[in-house]
């Protein structure tokens, strides 16, 4: 087992490996939000919410709003 001084050495150069590799990698947060974005597809049309897919949406209609007209994308899915 290390100590001490050896200790912090290795943990310091163990960060620095990891930061190399994920700033490799490419993710921060700007990228992920980018790919989040792309992926809310479905825009609620009473309260500009938006969902994944579907059934998400469906529910989310149901649920917030329960006196509305089911938009027609909702009633064939």
């Amino acid at each position: 087992m290390a100590r001490g001084q050896q200790k912090l050495q290795s943990q310091a150069k163990a960060a620095e490996k990891a930061a190399k590799a994920k700033k490799q990698q490419g993710h921060n947060a700007n990228t992920q939000k980018k790919a989040a974005q792309q992926a809310l597809v479905f825009s609620c049309a009473v309260c500009k919410a938006q969902m994944p897919d579907p059934k998400t949406y469906k529910q989310h209609f149901e649920n917030k709003h329960p006196k509305n007209e089911m938009p027609p994308e909702l009633l064939s899915a």
